[in-house]
């Protein structure tokens, strides 16, 4: 039985370049966790290490019921730092894409999803990686809570050189975050509509892989037009040309005023009942009304529902790429590899070279006395 600290580890939920996260129980308070651990290759290098502390630090100074909250903080006996985490049970809306959900409920997860953004952006920080697989569902008493997740990337709107690096996932990023020019909230709400839009259609609005084929896109071409396809009214069509737009100021201004529109199309659409939205709060308050169930974890779920577009390609990254994403361009400088011997290997070494030379010298004389 593995533990970690305190926390009794009953199996993996995932990896990346530089963490992995499992599942863990605290049989202290007898409640199931999320540990995130960073790489072992990884834990001693000082800016790494330093920026997986600051996600730490950053979901516990949040205190809010859509940001997954952080209890603990240790390190492992192999020395690697970790943070224990809500654990969502409920899966992510990464899993809802793949299924495909009643269009009124993924608009009614997307603006919950949008509400904790704005908690983000009040307080200063834009997260920079919204994807269909950083939002999160678990199950409480009350029903079902989206929670946002992965600050590992995320940014404050104070900082003077804020955007000096590129990080996110292409096909959720907009343009001047790819560009790596001034971004704000605003880009947060522009990955928002992609993810809204992929839970809706099955795929992100736009067919790009890598940031190469980002920037060469034809950003003057909209994304496809789906309210017909989901029997949404037009104002749809207008939402997501508006928050997809490559122009911020274009763009809804506030994750809030977003969020008030999907309400406002999900009170039309099928399976908008089933979920009532909640006002921002500072504290995990009762939800209102009967919320629904999540979705099973991935690999409880039955095939069957449709699906669109099927799972997206991986990432097109190098380490180098990542690791500047990560800690910041130019912020990492390998050390320089010395060796050292004792100093019987320098004896061995003269030995052999002497011995060498006296048998190619008795050799040598063999040879020319015969």
């Amino acid at each position: 039985m593995e533990m970690i600290g305190r926390y009794r580890i009953t199996g993996r939920i995932g990896s990346g370049s530089f963490a992995t996260v499992y599942r863990g129980q605290d049989d202290t308070l007898d409640v199931p966790v999320a540990v995130k651990v960073l790489a072992d290759n990884w834990a001693t290098n000082d800016d790494v290490r330093a920026r997986f502390l600051a996600e730490a630090r950053l979901l516990r100074r949040l205190s809010d019921e859509r940001i997954v909250r952080v209890y603990d903080i240790g390190t492992t006996d192999r020395g690697q730092p970790y943070f224990v985490m809500d654990l969502a049970n409920g899966g992510s809306l990464e899993q809802l894409r793949k299924r495909m959900v009643a269009p009124g409920l993924a608009l009614r997860l997307c603006a919950e999803a949008a509400r904790a953004l704005e908690v983000l952006h009040r307080n200063q920080l834009v997260h920079r990686d919204i994807t269909p697989g950083n939002i999160l569902l678990t199950n409480s008493p009350t029903g079902v809570r989206v929670m946002l997740a992965d600050l590992g990337v995320a940014k404050s709107l104070l900082d003077e050189y804020r955007d000096t690096m590129t990080a996110g996932t292409p096909a959720y990023m907009a343009l001047e975050q790819a560009n790596s020019t001034q971004l704000d909230q605003r880009s947060d709400i522009y990955s928002l509509a992609c993810v809204t839009y992929a839970l809706l259609t099955g795929r992100p609005p736009f067919p790009v892989k890598t940031l190469a084929e980002l920037l060469s896109r034809n950003h003057s071409i909209g994304p496809a037009p789906i309210a017909d396809q989901i029997g949404a009214p037009e104002l749809l069509d207008q939402l997501m040309a508006s928050a997809l737009s490559p122009d911020p100021n274009r763009r809804p201004q506030t994750a809030a005023q977003f969020a008030e529109v999907l309400d406002r199309l999900a009170d039309q659409l099928p399976g908008g009942e089933s979920y009532q939205p909640r006002p921002i709060t500072s504290t995990a308050s009762a939800a209102i009304g009967q919320l629904p169930a999540a979705p099973q974890p991935i690999g409880v779920l039955i095939s069957g529902g449709r699906q669109g577009g099927g799972s997206l390609p991986s990432r097109s990254e190098t380490p180098v790429s990542m690791l500047d994403n990560y800690i910041g361009r130019g912020r990492y400088a390998p050390k320089k590899s010395t060796e050292t011997h004792s100093p019987w290997f320098y004896v061995w070494v003269t030995g052999s070279a002497l011995l060498l030379l006296a048998l190619t010298i008795w050799l040598t004389v063999y040879v020319l006395t015969r």
